[in-house]
């Protein structure tokens, strides 16, 4: 069965009214398959979000969908009143079963959420302001889901921001060198295990336990098409215990500078002081009093850490022979490798200037 028709399949047993007119494929992201489903009734289209749940990343989507509909439902239920609130929050539609997630034929499961109207993601950020509204939405977000009750989520993927245990897997995949790439990566390699007392600084630091998004790159923000407002978290897979500053570091990591992810002209790889800026602003202008003062301490040396522990796990693979990226041509994984640390490169050198604006912030 090909891929449209077997969506078009599990749309149908979603309950929803009226007549199923299409289904295209939406959005490119890495790890599920999107597609926008339209349907028909009373004169009248509406739109919807069938996405396939990717099982072999998150092989229980049991507990992955029991952490999905109770972040969503708790947002929502934070916004009662918001007049606009649908545009706020996704929301899950129940499938034939009464589920929050449909698993069928194929070793498929699937979900439906409402399509948002009038909103967009941008896959790379543009202006300040952009990087000011996303960080603005994930402040909010990580505020809003301070007060969700017991019991504790799910860790929908264990250790995700265990740098030493990434730092571990870099060590063996040296060791055993099974692609032969060790040689011509030497100086990567030196580069890391210079830093390798970065690895637990957050850990160290005793934070207190959060529910953080863990995937907080622009494009898991939608934004209203007309103001440009920050006005949905989306890509709640990742959304499980883990301690605050990971979610500002993994904006800088990804936003902070203008470079692309597998850039090879590393000159053009650098902290942008008025994106760091602005993210700090948004971020913490809406994360408010949540934080503590050890934890808004920590915000650039976060940004260092998830910059590093992104490069480890791109030259392990690279390491590993390219067994878990995607690549598109030979060495791609050590050019984004090379990339991320010399943004750690950028963030050290710069690291004081940053820690005064934090804490002219704070």
């Amino acid at each position: 069965m090909n891929a449209r028709r077997e969506a078009l399949e599990a749309a149908r047993r979603f309950a929803i009214a009226g007549e199923l007119t299409g289904a295209e494929p939406f959005g490119n992201g890495h790890i599920n398959d999107s597609y926008r489903v339209v349907f028909q009734a009373a004169g009248m289209e509406r739109s919807f979000l069938l996405q396939r749940i990717n099982t072999r990343i998150f092989a229980n989507p049991a507990v992955l969908m029991e952490n999905f509909e109770r972040v969503a439902s708790h947002i929502a239920r934070l916004l009662e009143g918001v007049p606009d609130r649908d545009r706020r929050t996704l929301a899950l539609i129940p499938s034939e079963d009464g589920l929050h997630y449909l698993c069928g034929g194929h070793g498929s499961c699937w979900r439906m959420m409402r399509f948002i109207e009038g909103s967009h993601a941008v896959e790379r950020i543009a202006s300040p302001d952009q990087a000011f509204q996303v960080a603005a939405a994930f402040g909010a977000f990580q505020r809003q889901l301070a007060s969700l009750g017991a019991p504790r989520l799910y860790d929908t993927i264990p250790d995700f921001h265990n740098t030493p245990k990434r730092f571990a897997a870099l060590e063996q995949a040296i060791e055993a060198d099974v692609a032969n790439r060790a040689q011509a990566a030497k100086p990567e390699i030196a580069f890391a295990m210079a830093r390798q007392g970065l690895s637990s600084v957050l850990l160290d630091a005793r934070l207190p336990e959060r529910v953080t998004h863990n995937d907080t790159k622009s494009n898991n923000v939608l934004m209203d098409d007309e103001t440009g407002e920050g006005l949905c978290v989306i890509d709640l897979d990742t959304v499980m215990p883990g301690l605050a500053p990971y979610d500002f570091g993994d904006m800088v990591r990804s936003m902070a500078s203008p470079a692309a992810e597998d850039e090879r002209d590393l000159s053009r790889v650098e902290v942008q002081f008025p994106v760091f800026e602005a993210l700090a602003r948004g971020y913490l202008g809406s994360v408010g009093d949540l934080l503590t003062r050890e934890e808004r301490s920590l915000l650039v040396a976060a940004g260092k850490l998830i910059t590093f522990e992104n490069g480890l796990r791109f030259l392990s693979d690279h390491l590993n022979g390219d067994t878990y990226y995607k690549t598109a041509r030979t060495a791609q994984n050590l050019d984004r490798c090379r990339t991320q640390f010399r943004l750690v490169e950028s963030l050290e050198q710069n690291e004081k200037a940053l820690s005064r604006l934090v804490e002219s912030l704070s």
